[in-house]
């Protein structure tokens, strides 16, 4: 037994060996007859090999880097598709990776900030409206510089809105006459706007010339097509939205119940056959005729008739029975299905309506989709589940459906209400890529006030802006800075400035008083002024215009700011109630004296008035408490035209503030308790008596005005019937039980 075990052990051994050599062997001879034609191949000069042979070869080595725009020169293409290449050849594809990292030169936005210049319009060009309103929003901003050296962003003159073959506004030879300018650059931190693109029958998104490293701020984008943070998708606007301004939604007219006459309605063009004609060839299975109303026609174009369907004239007829502004008024949810292009006017008339959007566009890159939240405030649904769209919208709670609604609101009047806000919003959304450490985050895109209000630039910190204290948990500040505009030499100590600052110093809630001193005479000396428990900083200012008084100082430590003239003649216990009511609306402004407007019908103008009435829009800053913030946005938002005007006139100041407060909060300011002798008080002063006095004064603030409204493009100012008392105020109980007791003495 134990010899059978060594001979298989053997024969075993001696078979492996046998397998090793005859291997070994095959591999030595395929090596040796490898090395021999290397040598001959190497005689007859056909190959040198490189030092490196003995290397193993991967099977995939790393390719070597090019740029992007060459890859398409490459044989690495060789096994993209006919139809890859044929979109490679189109000029929308030819960017398509560009991203702002390799096609946007961020270093000349170092120097200057961001800045954006306008190509000089060519003799013989024509523009069209829409275009020209787009650049002119663009010039009236902050963002605007006539020198091409300090721009950081290029847009052109020649209008690129329309680039439909068959439209009349279409402008021929476009590809010359872009790679004519001396400043293109191959497209590269150029900024191009387009509504239509591509025509009939397929309706590419080819806008007909070699856009190249430029970005594309365009309507109707496919998600296929768009180049993420790096194009802008836009609405698809009317040549008749509004420049400025914009009316504002609707909401306010019919709020509470959430739940309208109709739940969905529709009505628009039905298109028979070709490219969109498939989800709206489907909606009469969806509409009922109750409270899913879905409308559409077939009369359009010039031979409708030749090719219509029998269901043309039975859909006309229903078309016809129903008033368009009156479905939108009375609907709950309002259905977006594309066009022949993805995009519809319907969207923005249906966020202007309060009527919640039901967007059945596959493949739609929704405007502004970098920074807003579109869950918030539509139903994105899919043109393949028509069917279900009634089921789901159903289902949608009532609590829900109001949330919604308001979100359209604020969405529309914050970024899509005129063609400025537009233009604007795309230009913040560039800013906030370009300077990535100081941009804006979701809540501040998708809550109130919105972006275009919140300049980053003033912090990074959202605990620094007055809206947003209940997000972050947050109380208000508990401390103000007393700022007081003196212009008047100091030659008493009876002066009402110096009592004035003696009251304010007293309030448990100053933390500093500062005075602005913007007389022509000099400082007085230290000893001048009243000992008081806060720190007195006298600032004396450079300029000494009206504007400097809303410079955002840096000595103002405090959120809150009380803003004083300096004959405002006011107890401690009217500046702490009047900083108590502050802190319940700290985005407001809350004081004392307060004005009016109304529109004069037999002069067609807005009008001024400081009767004392039942109601007012105004709260004049020369007794007024507000947040700091608002001196930043006064001195960097507002135009530098307005704020001349101001110190030209050395009047409406004040004005222009509450404009302004009001534009961003959409709310009225908030008048406090006063007394009665206020007025006649301000009036029998010395200092501005005269200016009071003067009707050259009240001539000037009528104007102003009509000038602020023109150019916010509407009027921002709201009416109020509220004003704000202590407890008990003018109650007939004893004085000892009220904690403000001593307003009802004055």
């Amino acid at each position: 037994m134990q010899a059978k075990k060594r001979y298989f052990i053997l024969l075993s051994a001696g078979s492996c060996l046998a397998l090793l050599f005859y291997f070994g062997g095959l591999q030595f001879r395929a090596s040796r007859s490898h090395s021999r034609r290397e040598e001959h191949s190497g005689r007859n000069g056909l190959h040198h090999p490189s030092p490196d042979r003995f290397w193993p070869r991967f099977p995939d080595a790393l390719r070597p880097f090019v740029p992007w725009d060459q890859l398409e020169n490459e044989d690495s293409s060789v096994h993209i598709s006919p139809r890859q290449k044929r979109d490679a050849n189109s000029s929308i594809y030819k960017g398509k990776k560009c991203r702002m990292e390799s096609c946007f030169d961020f270093t000349l936005c170092k120097k200057n900030g961001f800045k954006v210049y306008v190509y000089p319009q060519q003799k013989g060009e024509k523009i069209a409206e829409s275009y020209q309103n787009i650049l002119a929003a663009i010039e009236g901003s902050r963002f605007y510089t006539s020198d091409p050296s300090q721009a950081c962003l290029f847009v052109l003159s020649l209008d690129t809105l329309d680039r439909d073959q068959l439209s009349p506004q279409y402008v021929h030879n476009l590809r010359s006459k872009v790679q004519s300018l001396h400043l293109w650059n191959n497209g590269r931190n150029h900024l191009i706007f387009n509504l239509y693109s591509g025509t009939w029958p397929d309706y590419t998104e080819d806008v007909g010339f070699d856009i190249g490293q430029a970005m594309l701020a365009k309507a109707s984008i496919s998600t296929e097509n768009f180049r993420p943070n790096f194009d802008v998708s836009i609405p698809l606007f009317s040549k008749d939205h509004p420049r400025t301004g914009g009316e504002r939604g609707f909401l306010k007219f019919n709020t509470i119940p959430p739940l309208r006459k109709y739940m969905l309605v529709f009505k628009g063009k039905r298109y028979l056959t070709g490219i969109g004609s498939d989800t709206r060839n489907a909606l009469y299975h969806v509409h009922n005729g109750e409270d899913v109303v879905l409308l559409t026609t077939c009369k359009h174009g010039k031979d409708w008739q030749k090719h219509k369907d029998s269901r043309c004239d039975r859909d006309n007829t229903e078309y016809e029975k129903y008033d368009y502004r009156e479905m939108l008024h009375n609907a709950t949810f309002c259905l977006v299905p594309r066009g022949r292009r993805l995009g519809s006017f319907r969207f923005l008339e249906a966020l202007q309506a309060a009527c919640v959007p039901v967007m059945l566009s596959n493949g739609w890159e929704l405007p502004f989709s970098e920074v807003i939240n579109w869950n918030q405030a539509a139903v994105i649904g899919d043109e393949r589940l028509l069917l279900q769209i009634p089921s789901t919208i159903r289902s949608i709670h009532q609590d829900k459906i109001l949330a919604l609604r308001q979100q359209t609101q604020f969405l529309w009047e914050a970024y899509f209400s005129s063609v400025e806000k537009i233009v604007l919003t795309t230009l913040e959304i560039i800013q906030d890529r370009i300077f990535k450490h100081i941009s804006r985050n979701s809540l501040i895109w998708n809550k109130h006030p919105g972006g275009l209000f919140v300049l980053p630039q003033y912090s990074s910190y959202l605990g620094d802006f007055p809206y947003y204290y209940a997000n972050l948990g947050l109380k208000p500040p508990s401390k103000f800075t007393a700022v007081i505009h003196a212009v008047t030499p100091l030659v008493s100590q009876s002066q009402p400035v110096l009592k004035l600052l003696v009251a304010a110093a007293k309030s448990q809630y100053c933390a500093q008083i500062i005075v602005l001193w913007n007389c022509d005479k000099p400082l007085p000396a230290k000893h001048r002024w009243p000992a008081t428990a806060v720190p007195v900083i006298v600032i004396e200012g450079e300029s000494k215009v009206m504007s400097s008084r809303f410079l955002p100082y840096d000595n103002i430590v405090t959120d809150a700011v009380l803003s004083l003239d300096e004959d405002t003649v006011l107890s401690t216990t009217e500046v702490d109630f009047a900083f108590t009511v502050w802190q319940t609306f700290p985005e407001r402004i809350v004081g004392y004296p307060a004005r009016s407007h109304f529109w004069d019908n037999s002069k067609e103008r807005w009008g001024y008035t400081s009767k004392w009435t039942n109601d007012y829009s105004m709260v004049l800053t020369g007794a007024a408490i507000y947040h700091k913030y608002y001196h930043y946005l006064y001195t960097h938002y507002l135009p530098a035209s307005l704020k001349n005007m101001v110190d030209q006139l050395a009047n409406c100041e004040d004005i222009l503030m509450n404009f302004l407060v009001s534009a961003v909060t959409k709310l009225p300011p908030i008048k406090v308790t006063q007394k009665k002798q206020y007025k006649e008080t301000m009036m029998g002063q010395t200092s501005r008596a005269s200016r009071w006095a003067d009707p050259d004064h009240f001539a000037q603030r009528q104007s102003c005005m009509n000038t602020f409204a023109s150019w916010f493009g509407y009027m921002p100012l709201i009416h109020s019937q509220m004003r704000l008392d202590p407890v008990l105020f003018k109650d007939q109980v004893s004085i000892l039980r009220k904690k403000y007791r001593d307003i009802e003495r004055l």
